[in-house]
């Protein structure tokens, strides 16, 4: 990433990237769809309260490598392997440790946490369970976000794909057994995607074993330095914490949703899932553009890191506009995939939220693009700051539209418009200083 032509290789680095998180995130996707029309919207809604609760460690686990892999991309960039081996050693220890300890914790705090956020008594039982599963596999989370965010940091982002993509498959089979011929509901659901996780882990591991010569570590594997470990807790720190604030944001907002009706709470897990397909090509391009930044940043190569930057915005815009044309017209097909019948009250309220959504989707766009910017060079604390400031703007907006105003289900969008304006206005100003202070000219961007 450090030679040559920009545009097209970043597209070209990025596109395995969003696909390969697509792929991850239809694990969630499938459990929700096949739930939904095999056992029905109570499990629907089981799956869904879950979900932000889960992902706060899945999310803490990739803040994580998020944060480690910019350090791996700055020494694979400047070409200093004996630190990114060590890198890597006090990651894959660090992270296996704490996936660990949180999986101990949530699984005597499951029903405990889950009545802290509202969710109905006869949702939580089923919930309770679909949690610990989950939890009880969050190691393999950990060594796949680990394993994929160190081959991308060596500029290997289509190998990670390859895995999700027979992973994903898997999930789904084992769901249909598990859920369909077993009749094991939401407790198969959870051991179908735990067991698809592990198997990703398996094919991941194999990879590199054979065919990655730099990360065969041997006895390194158990370097622990513990200078290191504070370097990376110093930027992955802020990472996690961002994602961290983002999925805290959402279990409020889950909160106030739970006290709207079993209904309410489907509909809003149907959207939530269109919603993270449709954001994480954005947050992807991002990624990329940190990938690439902080490889040239230490390499030195300045003038390809605004050049990157300009490429990375581009792209983020021209895939927003397509969101708005496929999720307007595609919304009532795509909320049938959660619910059975055309008078469906979980469709129709779906339906409406995604017809407004679709024209929003340009704001998170611009967010993720000015992100991965900070993120690769090295300014984790700005994307921190912004995320909270996100996040307050859609919570105190979904409290005020919802429980003050009763404005209705698709409010919810005009709440997610609050947040990313407020986001843009903390980060805009940034950037133009950033961007001025190290010489770059707007009107030289390519």
């Amino acid at each position: 990433m450090t030679q040559g032509r920009i545009g097209l290789p970043l597209l070209a680095f990025t596109i395995p990237l969003v696909l390969g998180n697509l792929f991850q995130l239809a694990y969630n996707a499938v459990d929700s769809v096949i739930v939904g029309k095999l056992v029905g919207e109570s499990a629907l809604a089981a799956v869904g309260t879950s979900t932000p609760i889960m992902n706060i460690a899945i999310l803490l686990i990739s803040g994580m490598c998020m944060g480690a892999g910019i350090l791996m991309s700055s020494y694979y960039g400047a070409g200093d392997y004996d630190t990114l081996s060590g890198q890597i050693s006090t990651t894959f220890l660090g992270g296996c440790m704490f996936s660990l300890v949180f999986s101990l914790v949530m699984l005597f705090l499951a029903e405990p946490v889950l009545c802290l956020i509202q969710v109905p008594g006869e949702v939580v039982p089923e919930a309770a369970a679909y949690l610990r599963v989950i939890f009880l596999g969050l190691v393999f989370t950990f060594l796949y976000n680990f394993l994929a965010s160190t081959l991308r940091a060596l500029g290997d982002s289509r190998t990670p794909l390859y895995f999700l993509v027979v992973s994903s498959l898997t999930n789904v089979g084992l769901d249909l057994v598990m859920v369909a011929g077993l009749g094991l509901g939401v407790l198969g659901s959870a051991v179908a995607t735990v067991c698809s996780q592990a198997l990703c882990c398996l094919l991941c591991g194999v990879y590199i074993r054979f065919r990655v010569p730099l990360l065969c570590l041997g006895r390194r594997w158990l370097v622990f330095d513990r200078k290191l470990l504070g370097k990376t807790l110093s930027y992955s720190s802020a990472s996690a914490l961002q994602q961290v604030c983002l999925q805290l944001g959402k279990v409020i907002i889950q909160s106030v949703v739970n006290t709207q009706g079993v209904s309410v709470i489907a509909a809003f897990t149907a959207v939530n899932r269109v919603d993270d397909f449709a954001y994480t090509p954005q947050q992807n391009i991002g990624h990329a553009m940190t990938t690439f930044i902080a490889q040239n940043k230490g390499a030195g190569e300045h003038g390809r890191i605004k050049k990157g930057f300009f490429w990375g915005m581009c792209i983020e815009v021209a895939y927003s506009l397509f969101l708005l044309v496929f999720i307007f017209l595609g919304a009532p097909g795509i909320m049938g995939l959660f619910a059975e019948g055309k008078g469906s009250g979980v469709i129709g309220l779906g339906t409406e939220y995604l017809r407004l959504i679709a024209f929003l989707y340009l704001l998170p766009g611009f967010t993720n693009g000015i992100q991965g910017f900070f993120r690769g060079m090295g300014d984790l604390k700005v994307t921190l700051y912004s995320t909270f400031m996100n996040m307050l703007g859609r919570v105190v907006a979904v409290i005020l539209m919802i429980q003050v105003f009763h404005m209705g289900f698709p409010s919810l969008a005009w709440a997610n418009m609050a947040g990313w304006i407020l986001m843009l206005l903390f980060e805009v100003p940034l950037l133009v200083r950033s961007l001025k202070r190290q010489g770059f000219s707007f009107s030289r961007m390519r």
